[in-house]
């Protein structure tokens, strides 16, 4: 017999008392652009999400070289996909919620004047996301904070070959970092 716990009925037994997280087992809370704009997104928006990721979180490795062997020294992070974080909603009849992104792409810069806020984000501008046990209540609350509109997705139609599905778009955010502030 194995000389560790890690056994099927161990499986089990873990399984039954911790559960499994589920792929819809989150909700977006709330988006704020930070800069008291006009654009605002509450939970009638939100309700249309389809897909988001939690974010990760990555410490850099740094190498130190001595006599041939290298040690593998942890460094500073680095928040992967910050850059490029995307979220996947179902687009309402009216295009209400994609007029949101769009208004808060033009506050950032308005081809049409070249102006706008191309501040560096601030610390108000957040994304608020929670994680959910099976009866839904939060487990674990995500925060990307300094968040900017990077990129409007474009919403596909197809006239000749629909078949009434619903329409999707995404929405392309950049941050600066996450907190995680777990709930007892």
């Amino acid at each position: 017999m194995a000389d560790t716990k890690q056994l099927i009925q161990s499986f089990y037994q873990t399984a039954q008392k911790r559960e499994f997280a589920r792929d819809f087992s989150f909700r977006l809370l709330s988006i704020s652009s930070g800069n008291a704009s006009t654009v605002t997104f509450d939970e009638t928006d939100l309700v249309y999400i389809k897909a988001a990721t939690l974010p990760g979180r990555d410490l850099t490795n740094v190498k130190v070289p001595y006599m041939g062997l290298e040690f593998n020294i942890p460094g500073s992070v680095k928040y992967t996909g910050s850059d490029n974080y995307e979220l996947k909603f179902y687009c309402d009849q009216n295009s209400k919620l994609r007029q949101k992104f769009e208004q808060w792409s033009r506050d950032v810069f308005d081809d049409a004047t070249s102006t706008g806020n191309y501040f560096t984000p601030r610390q108000t501008a957040v994304i608020n996301m929670i994680q959910l046990d099976p009866q839904l209540n939060a487990v674990s609350q995500y925060q990307l904070v300094g968040v900017a509109v990077n990129k409007v997705g474009a919403l596909n139609y197809n006239i000749s070959e629909g078949t009434g599905q619903t329409v999707e778009f995404t929405a392309t955010i950049t941050y600066h970092y996450w907190t995680n502030k777990a709930i007892a």
